[in-house]
């Protein structure tokens, strides 16, 4: 039993989608077909059409995005004129005379009559048949090699898109990961540098009021005749200003000797 081939009749000429309307537009990848098509049979002219349209259908799934889109703007270009060229076809006397006619031709099929047939003795208008047969058509023809290649060309790069969709957003989870785990580890360093700052200051503070507690051992406070320990520091220092402050001429001398202790602290 022959195989019965798929696709458009060899031969037998399609109708017109709009009787003189615009032509309808093709896609990107029937484009890619017409200019690659004769390019294949002219390299290998024993290649039946099925076979040829196979082979484009795996070199279009195969093209970069980068190749594929002249094919896809040109057809949105063209896709984009057909449109405004169908609007502007629709507002025409033509298609208004043959939408009226083929709603007549519908109405009479849904509910015939013997009575409106007589009552309308007016002979058949070829072009209500005409309208009826192209607007019948309109739909885009289904099963033909060209539309299960271009839908297998679709799928499989929605399965390459979905692949690297999802390679994608296992590298930015792993990419989250990582930023966080850095986050951590910056305030922990920020943490672990403020704790030694103040450390380093707490040093700082008691290396100077040991090298004061040193210092003044020697210069007891006239009249009480106390001196510094690590403890009573500040307050020795508040009594010893208090009695300069209070007599400085008399302590002349004693802030002579505060000045050449402070001095060799400094160096």
């Amino acid at each position: 039993q022959p195989v019965k081939k798929r696709g458009w009749p060899k031969g037998k000429k399609r109708k017109k989608i709009l009787p003189n309307g615009p032509k309808a537009p093709v896609t990107g990848y029937v484009r890619f077909l017409n200019e690659r098509r004769e390019q294949i049979r002219t390299q290998h002219p024993d290649l039946p059409f099925p076979e040829i349209t196979k082979m484009l259908g795996a070199e279009w799934s195969k093209l970069q995005l980068s190749e594929k889109q002249r094919y896809l703007d040109e057809a949105e270009r063209e896709k984009q004129q057909y449109m405004k060229e169908l609007r502007e076809y629709q507002q025409s006397e033509a298609y208004k005379m043959c939408t009226e006619k083929i709603q007549e031709k519908k109405i009479k099929k849904e509910s015939p009559s013997v009575g409106s047939a007589l009552a309308d003795p007016s002979p058949p208008d070829p072009q209500a048949g005409e309208c009826s047969d192209t607007f019948s058509t309109f739909d885009v023809p289904i099963f033909t090699e060209e539309f299960l290649d271009q839908n297998k060309a679709r799928e499989a790069e929605l399965r390459r898109l979905r692949k690297m969709n999802t390679e994608f957003e296992e590298q930015n989870a792993i990419l989250q990961k990582h930023t966080e785990s850095m986050n951590c580890a910056k305030e922990k360093l920020e943490q672990e540098l403020a704790q030694e700052e103040r450390q380093t200051l707490a040093l700082q503070q008691q290396s100077v009021r040991q090298a004061l507690t040193a210092s003044f051992a020697s210069l007891p406070i006239p009249g009480t005749g106390e001196t510094p320990t690590l403890s009573t520091l500040d307050f020795y220092m508040a009594k010893l200003h208090s009695a300069i402050e209070s007599n400085p001429l008399q302590h002349e001398k004693l802030v002579v000797r505060i000045k050449e202790i402070l001095s060799r602290i400094a160096r």
